[in-house]
């Protein structure tokens, strides 16, 4: 069996790292040092999912062994019987964890267990744009829920009748960006708007942003640079509203490294009454903004390294389009449609990611000849 042989010696070669990565995590001075010790744990995780799978896959080849020797060997028919069924199952599982196999050793985003900043614009379509940003929110938020994920918003602006023309929020949870990183791009609905008399059908835009989240160690940020203001933020109402000067606003030169320029970089955050709160939300979308930036060349180079149409970062990209007379949501980059379109803005879009996850490991599986 050439095939399981190739598979296995693939993981023979782990199996050491897999012990020399286990005890690396317990080394004080690797636990000293935070970047060290996160890559390494994140590793110790990954490897540990690939020696379960291992550990089944050698598994299943023996029960297969075993079936085909007490079928070849063995005369009690009610064994013989036992033996057909194993072996049907053994074989009906080899693939399965195959398959799980060789989408676990394709070299893995380091980005995608990082938390995120979302953003999300109205585009072309004006007042009808802006709900439909307000709808995609709703759409996110409900995801965010099902997963036991935290979302918090850290500025807003509203449309006129309703929705954002633009949110921006955070999520933290498990492998947020790994999950929502296929959202990036220019989302579209076609729709009789609300605010259409005649009931003509419009085309409206709304663009989607996920960034992943800067760690602290990622980005150097000078803070004594950073000026800071504080403003009074207005609230929902109530005893509080306008008398505490919660809001903070920072200012930060920033030398792009693309340009060599420096450049202002203006934040504010007015999402809690509390302004420490505020202030070490801002800090979070400074560290974010810059390393987005700074990374933008990382993100370009993924993007043509793999020539992937599924998650290239381009924020301009046409990616999927939400038709009402018809009830549909197509995704542009692979053809998938689903019918359920009040069901997909209620928050279930797990079905269309697996989807888009799938299309992009096929593509790394090439890539990487496995």
């Amino acid at each position: 069996m050439p095939e399981n042989n190739s598979i296995l010696e693939k993981l023979d070669g782990l199996e050491s790292r897999y012990e020399e990565v286990s005890t690396l995590i317990t080394d004080p001075s690797v636990i000293a040092d935070q970047e060290r010790y996160v890559k390494l744990t994140r590793e110790y995780k990954d490897l540990g999912d690939i020696m379960d799978a291992r550990k089944r896959y050698i598994m299943c080849i023996n029960s297969i062994k075993e079936a085909k020797d007490i079928l070849a060997n063995e005369n009690d028919p009610e064994m013989k019987e036992m033996a057909r069924e194993e072996l049907a199952a053994a074989e009906e599982m080899q693939p399965k964890i195959e398959e799980e196999i060789k989408i676990a050793l394709v070299p893995k985003d380091p980005e995608d267990a990082k938390n995120v900043q979302m953003e999300i614009r109205a585009g072309t379509g004006g007042d009808e744009a802006a709900l439909f940003a307000g709808d995609l929110f709703q759409m996110y938020k409900k995801f965010c829920d099902s997963n036991g994920w935290n979302l918090s918003i850290t500025s807003v602006s509203e449309g006129a009748v309703g929705g954002f023309k633009e949110i921006d929020f955070a999520i933290s949870g498990d492998n947020v960006y790994g999950t929502l990183k296929y959202e990036s791009g220019v989302h579209r609905v076609q729709r009789v708007p609300a605010t259409e008399t005649q009931g003509r059908m419009h085309t409206s835009a709304a663009t989607v942003a996920v960034l992943p989240e800067a760690d602290r160690f990622e980005v150097n940020i000078n803070e004594g640079d950073i000026k800071w203001d504080t403003f009074r933020s207005s609230g929902a109402g109530g005893q509080n509203v306008n008398k505490v000067e919660s809001g903070v606003r920072l200012r930060y030169p920033w030398k792009n490294p693309n340009t060599g320029e420096t450049e202002e970089i203006l934040i504010e955050c007015t999402e809690t009454r509390d302004q420490p709160k505020n202030k070490e939300r801002a800090l979070s979308r400074l560290r974010t903004f810059i390393y987005d930036r700074e990374h933008q060349k990382y993100i370009d180079d993924i993007a043509n390294r793999r020539k992937t149409l599924v998650s290239t970062g381009d924020r301009s990209a046409k990616i999927r389009t939400y038709n009402f007379p018809q009830g549909r949501v197509t995704d542009h980059r692979i053809g998938y449609t689903t019918h359920d379109l009040q069901g997909f803005l209620g928050g279930n879009i797990q079905d269309m990611i697996d989807a888009l996850i799938v299309a992009e490991n096929a593509e790394r599986m090439k890539e990487n000849e496995l």
